[in-house]
């Protein structure tokens, strides 16, 4: 939201439930992990922060790293970490556990804001959007290290997922196509 909180709704009644405050900047993402009733969120304050949306009381865990506005979060397969995309051009994954930064996925040729990220359903690799080149990057989540990129993006990459089954890859560009990579 704009005001730097996050809200839980009652849909049918259209009222909020619980407002989270905590963020000093407009949150820009959130992503839900609902066997541990939790959600992450990432802000232009540069930090993600974790969630019990069962209280508000307040941030279980404050996650900082990045030089800039987060603009994407996602759980990492066994809800034990999650990630976090970044203007400043890196991708952190984070151990909720342990509350510290497990990983760092950048590289000195990229220099783009991370749009969107998704974990593959085994976890091994980490999908990446950018709005500028490479425009859609996979990384090996155990190395660090890139993978060969998924081509045919002529511009930003806005939005990206995973199959719930894992056999697919969905990205959408502002060419207007979305592309099924499977």
């Amino acid at each position: 939201s704009g005001d730097a909180t996050c809200i839980l709704w009652d849909i049918e009644r259209q009222t909020p439930i619980r407002t989270f405050v905590g963020h000093s900047g407009d949150v820009e993402s959130v992503a839900i992990w609902n066997p541990k009733s939790v959600f992450v969120s990432g802000a232009i304050d540069a930090t993600a922060k974790i969630w019990d949306w069962r209280d508000g009381t307040g941030a279980e865990g404050t996650f900082k790293g990045h030089e800039t506005d987060i603009n994407s979060v996602a759980w990492f397969p066994d809800g034990n970490a999650f990630a976090s995309g970044s203007d400043d051009s890196t991708i952190r994954l984070f151990d909720i556990n342990a509350h510290q930064q497990l990983n760092c996925y950048q590289n000195q040729d990229i220099f783009s804001t991370v749009t969107s990220i998704d974990f593959t359903k085994s976890g091994y690799y980490l999908l990446s959007g950018y709005d500028e080149e490479p425009f859609c990057q996979a990384w090996n989540t155990m190395t660090g290290e890139k993978e060969p990129q998924l081509d045919q993006h002529p511009t930003h990459v806005s939005s990206l997922q995973t199959a719930p089954n894992g056999y697919s890859i969905a990205t959408g560009c502002w060419d207007k196509i979305l592309r099924i990579w499977a």
